[in-house]
């Protein structure tokens, strides 16, 4: 796959996780939108997923990586948008499959529970992998049935 832009968002607890990665995908050359948070300051994790799954949704950027404490509230929010498939990864084989069976178009991942080091090589995985398509496209375009 060849991801020319990227989004990225975190609350308090992804912050420190969340700069390394934005140097990280920069320095592979890849264009990133970071929609904050800019500080280790307490704020509320839906309103930066909302900022990043609406330019997912509205296909203004083609993937996007968010961060909190445990991943869940982050990856709650993003998957209210419609047009949203936010995976929790937290390993590797999670996200390579969250791409490869179910289209996943956001990697969250808990930064309370995971290294940095981690977090970088399931983000690798996570744009290196393409999905797969076929009986997997039909079990994605149920999810969005409601």
């Amino acid at each position: 796959m060849d991801i020319k832009n990227i989004g990225i968002a975190c609350d308090h607890a992804g912050f420190e996780y969340k700069e390394e990665v934005v140097k990280y995908l920069t320095n592979k050359g890849l264009e990133v939108q970071d929609f904050g948070c800019y500080s280790d300051e307490s704020v509320d994790y839906p309103d930066l997923a909302h900022q990043l799954s609406k330019k997912i949704n509205d296909g203004d950027l083609e993937l996007g990586i968010q961060f909190c404490g445990s991943g869940n509230g982050i990856n709650m929010s993003a998957n209210k948008h419609q047009g949203v498939r936010s995976a929790l990864c937290w390993q590797e084989d999670i996200a390579q499959l969250a791409r490869l069976h179910n289209n996943a178009n956001i990697c969250t991942m808990p930064a309370r529970f995971i290294s940095l080091e981690k977090a970088l090589k399931i983000i690798d995985i996570f744009l290196a992998t393409e999905f797969e398509g076929g009986r997997h496209q039909r079990r994605v375009d149920k999810i969005a049935a409601c």
